[in-house]
């Protein structure tokens, strides 16, 4: 892969992590709960610090597979550096998986019943298959890397010359 497009995509991931950042310092303000409160108390809620905290293992993959790009840039795809990453992308993905649908439940048995939690179980069903769908990516994607690493090790001893 070359040089610029490692360094494209890198740019990407960080300009997905700023927006990610930015939308959760916004949304707490522009939320309907949100009109009448301070900002003390608006951030403190602990709805929004589960999400906070549910939001690390999103931007501990983003760093992964930053780094994972820097990886690919050095020519080091096939080392067990990528393959580490991309086995914590993975345990990421599903820790997200697992604290949205804990999100879900939540809202879904604890809703005030003059409200419709319609909309947020339906994102929170799409959120969760996408966190999934990554996940199961990238599994394949590390056992190809890890049976690449595993033939490249066998070709390596296959064709190391004796010395006399």
């Amino acid at each position: 892969m070359k040089q610029s497009s490692t360094i494209f995509l890198q740019v990407v991931i960080v300009i997905i992590g700023i927006l990610a950042l930015a939308i959760m310092i916004r949304f707490p303000l522009s939320e309907g709960r949100a009109e009448n409160l301070d900002l003390f108390s608006i951030y403190s809620d602990p709805f929004i610090l589960y999400g906070y905290a549910a939001s690390i293992p999103f931007f501990i993959a983003l760093y992964k597979a930053f780094k994972l790009l820097g990886y690919i840039g050095q020519n080091k795809a096939f080392s067990l550096s990528s393959v580490r990453a991309l086995s914590s992308i993975k345990y990421c993905a599903i820790v997200l998986s697992v604290f949205i649908v804990m999100a879900g439940l939540y809202v879904r048995i604890f809703h005030n019943k003059d409200d419709d939690p319609a909309g947020f179980l339906a994102m929170c069903i799409l959120t969760t298959f996408v966190s999934l769908v990554v996940a199961t990516g990238v599994a394949v994607f590390e056992k190809i890397l890890q049976n690449g690493m595993d033939i490249k090790a066998k070709n390596e001893q296959l064709f190391v010359q004796p010395k006399k």
